[in-house]
């Protein structure tokens, strides 16, 4: 059997390398091929796997420097039948890729706004006069820069190589202990992975919205887990994008959905929200490089 794995492209971008990583694992460990699928944004890799287009997607959730990828969270909250199977732990290391000379030469800096706020001191120290500019991903921009010797952009150093051009300065994020994780999604509708799951998993992803912003809506749904002894491991909220003020709140934590105390947690759940969408339950796999 061959899956299909979309992911945020062109090549050479941190979820292609992501997306690598797993297909070999993937082969290694159950002998099944893949087939990377690149796609131009994160919501149009995500709408793929919705739409039966692929099977699975390897997209970035959350950055140990700049936070949670909001594309992403918002994406999954509006999608349809989205499950996660499994985390991807990389680290990411920054290069500043150009054709030019010298830093002086350099007037734009191009890439995925994450990747600039990632090595944003580094920016103000170095580059502290050019304009950056936001893409849709780190390698977007890379063809201009043979076309324009001003014209920078802050990629992998595999990207570099892939598309033959030279790197003007290295490990330009702000901190050393960079990593991302990504989530692998599948259609949970398809089944794709039912002869994969594990028996258990160490980690569950959930969101929900309440009926009301009063005093103590989002506090009885956490004390739910804090009785239960279940540990959270991330909480973040996003607007609903419905009225200002009005928030949806995305939540990890430390326990598989089969298990009875989160079975009973999720019952008790449903009565505090409006709405309640479980992500699925996983493992996290650690990416070495």
């Amino acid at each position: 059997m061959t899956l299909s794995i979309a992911h945020l492209g062109p090549p050479g971008t941190y979820a292609e390398q992501a997306s690598i990583f797993y297909a070999n694992w993937l082969t290694k460990n159950t002998g099944m091929e893949a087939i990377l699928c690149p796609y131009p944004s994160i919501v149009q890799t995500l709408q793929a796997v919705a739409q039966g287009q692929v099977q699975l997607a390897i997209v970035p959730v959350e950055n140990s420097i700049e936070g949670s990828v909001t594309m992403t969270m918002d994406a999954l909250w509006q999608l349809d039948s989205l499950q996660i199977e499994l985390a991807l732990i990389m680290p990411i290391v920054h290069a500043l890729i150009s054709c030019s000379a010298s830093l002086d030469e350099v007037k734009t800096v191009y890439s995925h706004p994450q990747a600039l706020a990632q090595c944003q001191g580094w920016l103000e120290r170095f580059l502290a006069n050019v304009q950056l500019i936001p893409s849709n991903s780190t390698t977007e921009a890379l063809q201009l820069l043979k076309q324009d010797l001003t014209v920078a952009a802050i990629a992998s150093s595999r990207a570099a190589q892939l598309y033959n051009l030279p790197i003007l300065a290295s490990g330009i994020n702000d901190y050393p202990e960079n990593c991302t994780r990504f989530w692998v999604v599948s259609n949970s509708k398809a089944k794709a992975f039912a002869h994969l799951s594990s028996t258990s998993n160490s980690h569950t992803s959930l969101a929900f919205s309440v009926p009301s912003n009063v005093p103590g809506a989002l506090l009885k749904p956490l004390q739910i887990f804090a009785q239960l002894g279940i540990n959270l491991s991330r909480i973040e909220s996003r607007p609903t994008k419905r009225s200002l003020g009005e928030y949806l709140f995305f939540i990890d934590l430390e326990a598989d959905t089969t298990t009875s105390k989160m079975q009973s947690a999720l019952a008790e759940l449903s009565t505090y929200t409006e709405i309640l969408k479980i992500f699925g339950s996983y493992n996290i796999l650690r990416i070495t490089i």
